[in-house]
């Protein structure tokens, strides 16, 4: 049996998350990034997390917001933009976070679409994550903000409309990082 095969999966809305579960989370993130994320995880905006566990330890984690993605100005789409895929450096490259993110997808289809700014652009490929191709930019107060440095990937869902990758895709300003 693969690793992956003996995990468990929980959600846990921001609202109604545990201390103690958010100091796993924190903890988790900060040993995976190498960075702290105390603050990081207290900028999201009202998060559902999704955590992994094997034997009642949290290997893995993922979360998403609500975000609000518009290509060119059609339609604006709710969006499960999602944050913080990491998995415990000693649990990584088992394929926890491949199973956290085939999971995730079964919770978002609510969603008109999926989305996240990729760190490893070829992992989420191999999961059905595409590229956005076209420019993309932030909504501002003062209008629209390029941001040509950023990457973005989309997951279709029942509820994507057509899209066209080539096309300009702009979301709402947040605090943090804006993508």
């Amino acid at each position: 049996m693969k690793a992956q095969d003996e995990i468990t999966f929980e959600i846990i809305s921001g609202e109604s998350i545990s201390a103690s579960d958010s100091r796993e989370i924190v903890s988790l993130c900060s040993a995976a990034y190498e960075e702290d994320f105390h603050n990081y995880l207290e900028l999201l905006p009202n998060p559902v997390h999704l955590l992994a566990r094997q034997s009642n330890i949290l290997v893995s984690h993922a979360a998403w917001v609500t975000r609000w993605l518009q290509v060119n100005e059609d339609k604006v789409l709710r969006t499960a933009y999602v944050e913080a895929v990491a998995t415990a450096p000693e649990y990584q490259r088992q394929g926890f976070a491949s199973a956290v993110m085939r999971h995730l997808v079964t919770c978002i289809d609510e969603f008109d679409m999926g989305a996240l700014s990729p760190s490893d652009a070829d992992f989420y490929e191999r999961l059905g994550w595409e590229l956005w191709r076209g420019q993309l930019a932030i909504r501002t107060e003062q209008g629209l903000m390029p941001t040509p440095e950023e990457e973005v990937m989309i997951y279709r869902l029942p509820r994507t409309p057509k899209l066209d990758l080539s096309n300009l895709v702009t979301v709402e300003w947040r605090q943090g990082e804006v993508w």
